[in-house]
């Protein structure tokens, strides 16, 4: 089991690791070995996450997540398979507590009075300014 947060944790069996080969800078070894990490995750099928999280989680994957739900990482920072299958399952893990975070609600506030007698002056004070700048008409 894979712990997110006390509520939420994912079994191993749900993710799965295809390793690619890297691009990128790395002599002979990025030609020869496959460092980085695909790491997927079936999120619309998912047992583990609530129905809530499951569709923020989607929406907040963008691009990383195919039309079928399932939730592709791509790590090919380090030079290792194995940091780069913890990077991935880092980024997985930031990525559903994301999700899992509560929207916080906008309380609806007026404006004070000092604010608006304050804008209220400026307006006054501004129209004055463009007033004076009028030309008027000479008597002759």
């Amino acid at each position: 089991m894979i712990r997110i947060n006390d509520h939420i944790a994912l079994d191993e069996s749900e993710l799965e690791e295809r390793f690619v080969r890297a691009s990128g800078p790395g002599g002979q070894n990025v030609n020869k070995v496959s460092t980085a990490v695909q790491l997927r995750f079936d999120a619309a099928h998912s047992p583990s996450l609530p129905h809530a999280i499951r569709s923020k989680l989607l929406r907040l994957a963008g691009a990383r997540a195919t039309t079928l739900g399932v939730i592709v990482i791509t790590a090919e920072r380090f030079r290792s398979q194995t940091r780069n299958r913890a990077d991935a399952l880092e980024r997985l893990t930031e990525l559903i507590l994301e999700a899992a975070r509560p929207v916080k609600l906008r309380r609806a506030t007026k404006p004070t009075r000092g604010s608006r007698e304050r804008r209220l002056e400026e307006k006054k004070r501004r129209g004055g300014i463009k007033a004076g700048r009028r030309s008027k008409p000479s008597p002759d």
